[in-house]
């Protein structure tokens, strides 16, 4: 059955654009699971009423973005999360001198609370909603480098306890995915230096007031809609955050 064609365009909107809204609605539904191929081009033209031009050209956005993944000569899939994945798009600390690792990461505290102004602001939510807090340990080089708070909307992640958390077979976002259907494709961060606080510097073993670099991210999934708050404590003593920017 073919969805109705696009209509109603907003001035200056390029109907590419209304494709590629409508490919991630569909992703957002839950249609297409992560790591499953989406139907071939010509069938999403046909069932969009468009060219295959501009259906190409609205998968390349999402492909840019990471949402989408080509495979020469197999087709096109939809993202999922692995540590080769995570480590790549979404882990920025490394060594001032190697290559970047993964990290070893041990869980120091689960509980439920109420949000915070900030945590609120940041995930859309109401202050004093529910929520999941988890404080991690990142090790690197068998080094404890980063104090990780996560905050969650507890709706959003009905029936995460402690256990499920601790028992993951993955990385954090790969849970999140395999069993929340929530996928993280973006994050946004903002940087700053801050002085270790006591307890953090007890887990990061510096003194207190050592300078670290604070790290604030949201994750978002699709359409923009914020899943996840994050404030990473880093000790930058022997290690630097790292991005690539493509131009």
């Amino acid at each position: 059955m073919h969805e109705p064609a696009a209509g109603g365009l907003a001035l200056g909107v390029p109907l590419y654009a209304d494709v590629k809204r409508r490919l991630t609605d569909a992703l957002t539904r839950g249609e297409w699971k992560p790591g499953a191929a989406i139907p071939a081009e010509r069938r999403l033209a046909e069932r969009f009423r468009v060219s295959v031009g501009t259906l190409r050209k609205a998968i390349d956005e999402l492909v840019a973005e990471n949402i989408l993944i080509r495979q020469q000569g197999r087709g096109t899939f939809v993202a999922s999360h692995n540590r080769e994945r995570e480590v790549f798009y979404f882990f920025h600390v490394v060594p001032e001198h190697g290559p970047k690792l993964y990290p070893d990461v041990q869980l120091q505290s689960f509980a439920r609370a109420k949000a915070d102004r900030t945590a609120a602001e940041a995930l859309g939510i109401r202050p004093g909603d529910a929520v999941f807090r988890i404080r991690n340990v990142l090790r690197l080089e068998d080094a404890p480098i980063i104090v990780d708070d996560i905050t969650l909307h507890a709706p959003r992640f009905a029936g995460l306890t402690e256990r499920h958390f601790r028992g993951r077979r993955s990385t954090i976002y790969s849970l999140y995915q395999e069993s929340f259907g929530v996928s993280v494709v973006k994050t946004r961060e903002r940087v700053r230096a801050t002085n270790a606080d006591p307890a953090s510097a007890a887990l990061l073993g510096v003194p207190t007031s050592r300078p670290l670099l604070q790290i604030r991210r949201v994750a978002l999934t699709y359409r923009d809609q914020p899943v996840e708050y994050r404030v990473s404590l880093v000790n930058t003593g022997r290690h630097e955050y790292w991005a690539e920017i493509a131009g």
